[in-house]
């Protein structure tokens, strides 16, 4: 490994001014992007009523924004190398809040969901470049660990602020003659505006690097990342799952076209992703842990929210507010690893947060409902199946471990995956780095629905003649199979969380294994042109 001697980077009062209010611009942003995944999903079946969406098409209104975001990452990290990362930032912005509009005006089904997939398309562009001027703004030590801690607690903060808004807005009626619903778009518009706006303030352009786009690169790169997230997205959903011809050949399909991007990367002078950013053994662990660690963040956020209302008997707004704790602590632990960091070495902030979120998600396991057929009927009876379940005792305690665990990974991690990067790789090596989070994530959901859908559906089977046998007639076979279906729902979800624990375990070992670069080093800038850092 090169040594670097540490660089002291003195900061002005004035520059410190500055430096805190793009922080707030790039946190803005990053909010933004973030809070648009979760904020829609329970105003859903208000949307399909209002515009007449089918039942089976709503998801494409959650699947839509993940599957262009997702897939036009790699291609947004290169623009902004390419072109500047301030002019690719204020792009995505501004798309994303003209996007938020069309979406919040929307009249009929085709005008939502192509206004979801510019949405989509707008955080592709403006993500990677806002995690690139973080590595290109923030001078290396303390200023950039907490603007990187800060960028990772608005992973979960957004997710949660998404859920507790969605709900809340969902629910007024129809404030200003306008459905409630459309508010979860709206709410963002002067968000995108703002920082569109001000970013030119704050940021000064980054240099333009030479180079030209790789168009074929970029073509089979982005529809093969656009198929494979689509397939992921199938295999994770009941009426279709991993068997299904359309799972399978958008699957086959995606891996066919990324091999391609890897030959055509292997040739080109210029290519869309150079492969010397993965030489550095620490910066791939990160990349690798990176596809594994939101797993286990979208699966609670996923499993468990269902769990509470049709388990537990919650409303969506009071499930949104269940989670509010994991954005406090989420803030907490983040704001605790970036003050860390520059005294212990990332292996054992990573290594620790990952067995934090392994644990908590073995506590969401131990979740249980009745398991006797007499005991189902009688909480069915009573009001909720989960009626049993403690919310401060049984939920609460491991959604704050889930939480510090999680800001115990995302800022030792961002900050390994992004440090001494060439200037040139910086835009698309954040472009990788959140690919990894949004595959990383589909591919986990996917994974883990599968497993919730077998345990399920075996528990459903199982219970329903106890069931039938123990009502004695009491209770028609319709309102028999809805219960059946609640218990085994129950078993599938808590059988999903052992999973996740156990790929956290593994995102441990090899976070223990491998990442073995020194905290000294992460206060250093980039390595200067022609040295590999290995």
């Amino acid at each position: 490994m090169t040594d670097v001697a540490p660089v002291a980077t003195e900061v002005t009062p004035e520059q410190h001014k500055r430096l805190r209010w793009a922080l707030v611009l790039i946190s803005l942003a990053q909010l933004m992007v973030v809070l648009d995944s979760t904020i829609a999903n329970i105003a859903l079946p208000y949307i399909g009523a209002d515009l007449s969406i089918d039942q089976a098409n709503l998801q494409w209104i959650v699947t839509g924004y993940a599957l262009t975001f997702g897939g036009f990452l790699l291609l947004g990290g290169r623009l902004a190398d390419l072109y500047g990362r301030r002019l690719v930032f204020m792009a995505g912005v501004l798309l994303f809040a003209v996007a938020s509009l069309v979406g919040g005006a929307a009249q009929n089904e085709a005008m939502l969901l192509g206004a979801r997939a510019f949405q989509g398309l707008g955080a592709a562009m403006a993500s990677p470049a806002a995690l690139a001027l973080i590595a290109t703004t923030f001078p290396a030590g303390k200023e950039r660990n907490r603007a990187f801690a800060v960028y990772a607690a608005m992973a979960g903060v957004g997710a949660a602020v998404g859920l507790i808004l969605g709900g809340w807005l969902t629910g007024l009626h129809h404030p200003l003659g306008i459905a409630g619903w459309r508010y979860t778009f709206l709410i963002v518009v002067p968000i995108g505006l703002a920082a569109a706006f001000f970013a030119p303030r704050f940021f000064d352009e980054s240099e333009r690097h030479e180079g030209e786009l790789d168009v074929p690169g970029a073509i089979a790169g982005t529809f093969g990342l656009l198929a494979i997230v689509f397939g992921l997205s199938r295999a994770g959903q009941e009426e279709y799952g991993w068997g299904a011809t359309s799972t399978v050949a958008s699957l086959v399909v995606g891996v066919a076209l990324l091999a391609i991007f890897v030959l055509i990367e292997s040739r080109v002078e210029h290519p869309l992703l150079p492969f010397r950013i993965f030489a550095s053994k620490n910066r791939a662990t990160a990349f690798a842990v990176m596809m594994i660690v939101p797993a286990a963040m979208f699966a609670m956020f996923f499993f468990l929210s269902l769990f509470i209302q049709l388990v537990v008997g919650y409303t969506p707004l009071h499930t949104g507010f269940a989670f509010l704790p994991f954005s406090i602590a989420m803030i907490i632990s983040a704001t605790t690893a970036s003050k860390l960091i520059s005294t212990v070495d990332p292996r054992f902030l990573s290594g620790v947060g990952t067995l934090l979120s392994a644990s908590a998600l073995y506590g969401f396991s131990r979740l249980d409902v009745p398991d006797s057929a007499a005991g189902i009927l009688a909480a069915a009876n009573g009001g909720n199946l989960g009626d049993g379940v403690n919310y401060w005792t049984q939920i609460l305690p491991f959604i704050v471990l889930m939480a510090f665990g999680m800001g115990l990974n995302f800022v030792p991690l961002t900050l390994v995956a992004v440090h001494r990067l060439r200037a040139q790789d910086s835009g698309i090596g954040s472009g990788v780095l959140n690919t990894m989070q949004q595959v990383g994530g589909a591919l986990g959901l996917a994974t883990l629905s599968t497993v919730a859908l077998h345990y399920s559906t075996v528990r459903a089977e199982e219970v329903a003649p106890q069931l039938g046998a123990a009502a004695q007639g009491s209770l028609t076979p319709d309102q028999l199979g809805p219960i059946a279906g609640l218990v085994g729902f129950a078993d599938g979800a808590t059988h999903a969380f052992l999973v996740g624990a156990v790929m956290m375990v593994a995102a441990s070992v090899i976070v223990w294994l491998f990442l073995d670069v020194k905290h000294e080093e992460l206060a250093t800038e980039s390595a200067p042109e022609g040295v590999a850092v290995h």
